[in-house]
């Protein structure tokens, strides 16, 4: 049980396609480490520095870089996000 790996998800309070990323990895009972990225917050820095990205939401699934809200539904609808979540 403890194979699972962790999810990162770097967001900002009151982004709604954060919430949206929150919500669908909730509900896959993901293990997820909530990172607040706003500028100029530490979480922002190391965001910027792992994924050259000013955007968030960036999602982490173990060392596999996701992306946004975007590619997290895609990878839901193509059924791999199952697949990585579980490690």
């Amino acid at each position: 049980m403890g194979d699972k790996p962790k999810v990162v998800l770097y967001s900002n309070p009151g982004c709604m396609f954060c919430y949206q990323a929150r919500m669908l990895l909730t509900t896959k009972r993901a293990n997820i480490e909530d990172i607040v990225a706003t500028p100029g917050s530490a979480g922002f820095a190391e965001m910027l520095e792992r994924t050259g990205s000013r955007k968030v939401p960036q999602i982490f699934i173990g060392d596999t870089h996701v992306g946004g809200f975007d590619q997290l539904d895609a990878l839901d609808r193509k059924g791999e996000l199952d697949k990585l979540l579980a490690g």
